[in-house]
């Protein structure tokens, strides 16, 4: 196997030629980039500036509306002079702001439905933070938008305004309370104007849509699908999780001459009784249907917590591998993969606290500590299972091959059955593995292990001994032969084969972390100067 370290890593593409939705690579010719350096040094200032000047001359229109306004009569739509003189000015505002950005030209096409007909407007792809442009075209629909943006100068004072709706990351009954105010907006007979979602829930490249969340579609009434386009001929658009950061975004944008935004406004679709009764259902299909309108396919992929998850064959895997996080925290605190025994018992979980787990891998630091802990699984008495840590540590080492790796999970993880059948790897055990190596979603992964049962157990008495668990042959089979599957586990895990207790990783070139052996504790690197 090929020693790779995480700079020259590179992402799976997924299946069936489908392009990767979170990566943007921005190749520039020697012309463009002269252009770009000339226009980048005397229109982008000028323009950002400007575009600055009138964000801030936004504020006294936002102002202006609900000053003096109680939260309980924000509970209703503003309406008489504020909303006439101040909706007006923000609209008139706001197309200058994005005129001064570039964006020269909105073409729109198709016809908005009215509040009554649609009550809720579904836009995709959401490819960048200048998105809110199909704002001015929709007339300024009400949002969903997250409670922290509220403390953002200027900003906050636009999300007030718009009277959005705010889901808050720290508040559990959050979520059902926004759930209840979209129905309750979207039932109100036209009252509220309409309410605007990005059913993807992040930004992409344009090249696939995400897997759309069930948020805009919970109230079960017809949603407009609004598409929108960028179709110029160099994307400088586009912010996707791998790809130019915000200020280059931003700087090379400005730094185009004319940027062109096309936003066509589809058919309002209405659901039928069964997409009214499950919003998921109702969600796919409406996104199947703005993909095919945009030509490129209709993907599982999302965000799940912070990490993009790509879709394998049936496997959805994180974008990168999570378990080089563990391994630059560990390489920060100065450890590098030698010898560490574990105490993980086969078959047996031992879980273990936040200070144990210092005292397990001789870490001092605090915040280095909480950094690697929190990378664990932990159950609802902030624990983890020290059989995570084995796994975790030997994945880094590089002292074993694929086969060897996976034969230690299923060990690990495996459970001991009646009337001695052997050892089956259970749905907790193959969702913790494949969490644990390739950051696979817990669901995700329970649900492929139940289909694979399935399918071995109609394959026939002598393939499939039991509905409830894997073999080491079977799952050998899964993670190592299967060509799409294999190629997943050896991408993710491609560590050279060095002999047992050999550094894999150097600071020079890649993340460490300790290793993981069979008895598994933790030996401590040498210190510079030993």
């Amino acid at each position: 196997m090929s020693q790779r370290s995480p700079g020259d890593w590179a992402p799976l593409d997924l299946t069936a030629g489908t392009p990767n939705p979170f990566v943007h690579e921005l190749h520039l010719s020697r012309l463009q980039r002269v252009k770009f350096c000339l226009l980048g040094a005397l229109l982008a200032p000028i323009r950002v500036l400007l575009a600055f000047i009138v964000l801030f001359l936004l504020w006294p229109f936002a102002w202006l509306q609900v000053v003096g306004l109680t939260d309980e009569q924000l509970q209703e739509p503003v309406t008489g002079w504020r909303k006439s003189v101040c909706h007006s000015g923000v609209l008139g505002l706001g197309r200058l702001l994005f005129f001064l950005l570039g964006f020269l030209r909105i073409r729109v096409r198709g016809q908005r439905a009215s509040r009554l007909q649609a009550p809720v407007l579904v836009a995709a792809p959401h490819s960048t933070f200048f998105d809110p442009i199909v704002l001015l075209p929709c007339d300024l629909p009400k949002v969903v938008s997250r409670a922290e943006n509220l403390s953002v100068p200027v900003i906050g004072a636009l999300l007030r305004f718009n009277q959005a709706i705010f889901v808050s990351r720290h508040d559990p009954a959050s979520r059902r309370k926004v759930v209840e105010e979209v129905r309750r907006r979207a039932t109100s007979g036209g009252k509220w104007p309409q309410v605007l979602f990005f059913p993807e829930g992040t930004c992409s490249n344009k090249k696939a849509l995400l897997k759309f969340k069930p948020g805009a579609f919970i109230a079960g009434v017809p949603v407009q699908p609004v598409l929108i386009r960028y179709p110029n001929s160099l994307d400088t658009t586009s912010w996707a999780w791998r790809g130019p950061g915000v200020l280059k975004v931003l700087w090379l944008t400005a730094s185009q001459p004319c940027s062109i935004v096309d936003v066509e406004f589809l058919p309002v679709y209405h659901p039928s009784p069964e997409e009214s009764r499950d919003p998921t259902l109702y969600a796919n299909n409406v996104q199947r249907v703005m993909a095919q309108a945009l030509g490129i396919p209709a993907t599982e992929c999302e965000v799940v917590g912070n990490l993009p998850v790509i879709v394998m064959g049936r496997l959805k895997v994180a974008l990168e591998p999570r378990l080089w996080e563990l391994g630059k925290v560990l390489l920060k605190a100065g450890l590098s993969p030698s010898c560490v025994d574990a105490g993980a018992e086969p078959g047996q979980s031992r879980m273990i606290s936040q200070d144990e787990f210092a005292r397990q891998l001789q870490l001092s630091d605090p915040q280095t500590v909480a950094g690697a802990f929190s990378y664990f699984h932990q159950d609802t008495k902030g624990s983890v299972d020290f059989r995570d840590v084995a796994l975790a540590l030997a994945a880094l080492d590089g002292g074993r091959s694929l086969e060897e790796l996976t034969c230690l999970a299923f060990e690990l993880f495996a459970e001991e059955q009646a009337e001695g059948r052997g050892r089956l790897l259970h749905q907790d055990g193959f969702s913790s593995i494949l969490h644990l190596l390739l950051g696979s979603p817990r669901p995700a992964a329970a649900t492929l292990h139940a289909e694979l049962c399935r399918e071995l157990c109609q394959a026939g008495p002598g393939q499939g001994p039991s509905l409830q668990g894997l073999s080491l042959r079977q799952f050998q089979d899964f993670s190592l032969r299967d060509p799409l599957y294999g190629k997943v586990f050896s991408t993710y895990l491609c560590l050279p084969h060095a002999p047992r207790g050999t550094p894999q990783l150097s600071k020079a070139s890649s993340p460490g972390g300790p290793t993981a052996l069979a008895n598994g504790t933790v030996q401590a690197p040498k210190q510079k100067g030993d």
